[in-house]
């Protein structure tokens, strides 16, 4: 029997499929980048986390909002709009950014951000970077010299933060990366231990596990991967292992990019496994960076991610109780589901929800947005089409 109607036909057939992502876009971002931009993300932004940790959780969930935020409309921002009212959207969005830059490293202002003051800080600053490295001819160059400098300054602080032998490593090394990039003093230890590191806890298949152990999550998307690319392509190679370790990153990307689109069932869900699912889509930033630069695995077309990407996107943000009645997002992966929240998840931290926007760098005219809709990888077998087997990569 046939798959209900629904489920054979990708969502992009219902509404132009990169409009609804920017209105999703607008509809997340517009509270966070409005506010920070006035100087007002600490006096608007409500905290909502677990009983008995939301005034710690306040140091540091600020910077969560903006710094995740950041780290996915990034290339949009870099990019040159051709629609008229996206390309205002677009202006708009980046002074808000760049305003939010000022006043979130300026110590003396009421939107400081405490870079150093907690461990969290170093996650977050990493997300922040991650950023700026994706949009840096709009988030970096034309900030003025006392701001760059507050940056640099900024992001040294959270070098006080001891990494754990785990994905956190990567944070530390990002940071570092991003100060390599502003011209600034970096330390390639703290790179090359963390390179050194998920060298050694690659589990095979395009996965590596958190720390020696394989973790069952999606901290391959959410930290790993994404991150180790972008250290990779920013920082000059100061060892032959970075250098020979580029193309089998990159080549085991493709691989969890491919797992990560079979994933996504016909009807536009995944499993909610393992910690920190409340970041809801941010689930597929591996794939999404991957879509962005144009490396889709062979037999994964951009077309196929896009109608993937915008059934989940659907299905999660359409979902009552996502935001509260300020248009804030609330703890949950389909809804309003605080219990689902970790001790350390606060209201900032879904924010990273916007790790799977990153196509939107691509222009408009680009086969991801102006192809025909497809069918995804999971809609085409339970449909009964046949396809290539499917394997593990080597090595």
């Amino acid at each position: 029997m046939p798959l209900r109607a629904e489920m054979q036909m990708p969502a992009g057939e219902l509404k132009d499929d990169r409009a609804y992502w920017i209105d999703v876009m607008q509809r997340v971002s517009d509270p966070v980048l409005e506010a920070v931009s006035r100087e007002q993300l600490r006096a608007k932004m409500p905290v909502e986390a677990v009983a008995g940790v939301v005034e710690e959780r306040r140091k540091s969930t600020h910077l969560e909002a903006f710094g995740r935020l950041l780290c996915g409309i990034a290339p949009w921002l870099e990019g040159t709009a051709a629609n008229r009212k996206e390309a205002a959207l677009q202006s708009k969005y980046r002074e808000w950014a760049r305003l939010g830059i000022q006043h979130g490293t300026n110590p003396k202002s009421a939107d400081y951000m405490n870079f150093g003051m907690t461990s969290q800080s170093v996650v977050d600053a990493a997300f922040f970077v991650l950023g700026i490295l994706r949009a840096p001819k709009q988030l970096w160059e034309p900030l003025d010299a006392t701001t760059k400098t507050n940056v640099i300054k900024a992001l040294e602080a959270t070098r006080q933060v001891l990494p754990g032998q785990s994905n956190w490593l990567l944070f530390s090394a990002m940071v570092e990366a991003g100060l390599c990039f502003m011209g600034a003093w970096w330390d390639s230890l703290r790179v090359d231990y963390a390179l050194e590191m998920h060298k050694e806890w690659y589990l095979g298949d395009g996965v590596y596990g958190d720390g020696r152990n394989f973790h069952w999550d999606y901290y391959n998307s959410y930290v790993i991967q994404p991150l180790m690319m972008k250290v990779l392509e920013t920082v000059p190679a100061k060892s032959s292992m970075w250098t020979t370790m580029k193309p089998v990153v990159w080549e085991r990307a493709q691989r969890y990019a491919a797992i990560q689109e079979r994933l996504i069932s016909p009807e536009g869900t995944f499993p909610a496994i393992g910690r920190s699912i409340t970041y809801r889509f941010g689930a597929f930033q591996l794939l999404s960076d991957v879509s962005l630069r144009k490396e889709l695995p062979e037999g994964v077309t951009p077309e196929q991610v896009r109608c993937a990407l915008t059934a989940v996107m659907r299905r999660m943000i359409e979902r009552p109780g996502t935001f509260d009645e300020s248009g804030w997002l609330r703890i949950g992966f389909a809804g309003h589901q605080p219990g689902m929240g970790e001790a350390y998840i606060s209201t900032g931290s879904l924010y990273l929800c916007a790790a799977a926007w990153l196509p939107l760098g691509l222009p408009e005219s680009d086969a991801f947005w102006s192809g025909p809709a497809k069918p995804w990888t999971e809609v085409k077998v339970w449909n009964g089409e046949d396809l290539k087997a499917d394997h593990a990569i080597a090595g």
